[in-house]
């Protein structure tokens, strides 16, 4: 499945269980070094980094900046670490950024695309239903000062997100309900037949049926995508995806 976000720029969500290549194919437009610099946390990175590197060694010069897991990381100490590396590492204007990982992953990964030599490319592979259905999608970046959530960020919206919805097996169950209670709000603000949907398949969201969990991912993703081309910045009908925050 294949969905436009018509955002300046204009960007795709490619979902799909597991295709790697596809994805390469897709990067390569953008990496005319061969350099991808990943970023992730050690969680993932402890999962996937042996995996994913055996099949983007063939294509990509692979550099990878590991942060730790959670949301007390979500800072702008965070960031001048992750900064500082891709300097010392030889990150340029034509470098990429890989973000792999949930929503604090991507966030930081988006500040930092847009801060680094004043903005550089970044693609969003997210590994948590959660952010598989929202925060990978819409080219909101940021991360948290002591005094609040959020309060410092960019809009600056990816080159493509990669959605596999394979790395859902490997989620603990608190995270893949933290991504249910998202899932309900595009229903409840948007899709009364997408909330029916979700009634009749509750054993088969538990049981995370392939299927369903795909037609989900896939609703939202439409769902989020038009919300966003019609208002970029959230200036109007974006807010109401604040339901719940």
């Amino acid at each position: 499945m294949i969905i436009p976000v018509n955002t300046r720029p204009p960007y795709k969500i490619f979902i799909s269980p597991w295709n790697v290549s596809h994805t390469i194919f897709h990067i390569k437009k953008y990496v005319p070094d061969n350099q991808l610099f990943i970023i992730t946390n050690t969680t993932v990175a402890n999962l996937y980094r042996r995996k994913l590197d055996l099949l983007f060694k063939r294509h990509f010069k692979t550099l990878w900046i590991t942060i730790p897991d959670g949301e007390r990381h979500k800072n702008l100490a965070t960031c001048e670490k992750i900064l500082v590396q891709l300097s010392k590492l030889g990150a340029n204007r034509s470098s990429c950024l890989l973000a792999l990982g949930g929503g604090v992953v991507g966030d930081i990964t988006g500040f930092v695309a847009s801060t680094y030599m004043r903005g550089i490319r970044y693609f969003q592979m997210p590994t948590t239903l959660l952010a598989q259905v929202d925060a990978s999608i819409g080219g909101k970046t940021g991360v948290d000062l002591p005094t609040g959530k959020n309060l410092v960020g960019t809009f600056y919206q990816p080159s493509a997100v990669f959605i596999h919805t394979n790395f859902l097996k490997t989620l603990p169950d608190r995270e893949f309900r933290c991504g249910l209670a998202e899932i309900i709000k595009y229903a409840l603000i948007r899709d009364q037949k997408f909330w029916g949907f979700l009634q009749d398949n509750v054993t088969k969201i538990r049981q995370r049926n392939a299927h369903v969990t795909t037609k989900m991912i896939t609703t939202c993703c439409k769902i989020k995508a038009q919300i966003v081309t019609a208002d970029e910045r959230e200036q109007g009908q974006r807010m109401i995806l604040n339901l719940g925050h």
